[in-house]
């Protein structure tokens, strides 16, 4: 038997159209999103980023234990010193730590290890995934959790009208040094977040077709 107290679920059951219509705008919401490289530096609503992070923080978690931490950064020296770090280990990774193959995979998306849009983007959110509480008690699921977390913050930053880019520099522990995190607290994922330089381009990409990735038993 459960020992929290409980309260009644708020829930509303649409009528079948409005599900529908709801499902449609979201999907044609959200394929509109790309991976942006090229940010300006103009600045940002920030109580819309914040907004976001709280949305984000709904998301569900093991055993209710919200193991993430958003970290907000928009001061230009700590982006500075983070775009530092992280070309610092994409040198490495691009000099021989990756495999041919991955090499090969990249090569058609023109990325390298420059990554001057840790500077021009105006905000950059550091998320962090905790394997325990700051008592030490045990965290569960903490990847699972964190990663439901990141999709619901890139969708929200995506529905107001903010433009994103998932990076992660392998290794990432140099944020948390720079950001002084605790030693419970791992880096998981870094989100430049802004406006798209004007005349910005993205590859043309497609995603798989529904029949490629749904099996109906």
């Amino acid at each position: 038997m459960p020992t929290l107290p409980t309260i009644p679920l708020q829930f509303q059951r649409l009528p079948e159209p409005e599900m529908r219509s709801r499902a449609r705008e979201l999907f044609e919401a959200l394929r509109q999103r790309r991976t942006v490289r090229h940010f300006s530096s103009a600045p940002i609503p920030l109580d819309v980023v914040r907004l976001a992070i709280h949305t984000a923080a709904q998301a569900p978690s093991g055993a209710n234990k919200q193991p993430w931490t958003f970290v907000l950064v928009t001061d230009p020296e700590l982006k500075r010193r983070i775009r530092e770090g992280a070309e610092a280990e994409e040198r490495a990774f691009y000099g021989g730590r990756a495999t041919v193959e991955w090499l090969e995979d990249l090569a058609p998306l023109g990325t390298d290890a420059d990554k001057p849009f840790l500077e021009l983007a105006p905000a950059l959110i550091v998320v962090f995934a905790q394997s325990r509480s700051a008592d030490g008690r045990k965290h569960y699921y903490v990847k699972e959790s964190v990663g439901i977390a990141c999709g619901m913050l890139l969708a929200a930053l995506h529905l107001a009208g903010l433009a994103t880019l998932t990076h992660t520099p392998s290794p990432m522990e140099f944020l948390g040094a720079i950001l002084d995190r605790p030693a419970h607290e791992k880096p998981y994922l870094l989100i430049p977040v802004g406006y798209p330089a004007d005349g910005c381009q993205v590859p043309d990409i497609a995603r798989k077709p529904l029949d490629q990735v749904l099996i109906e038993r």
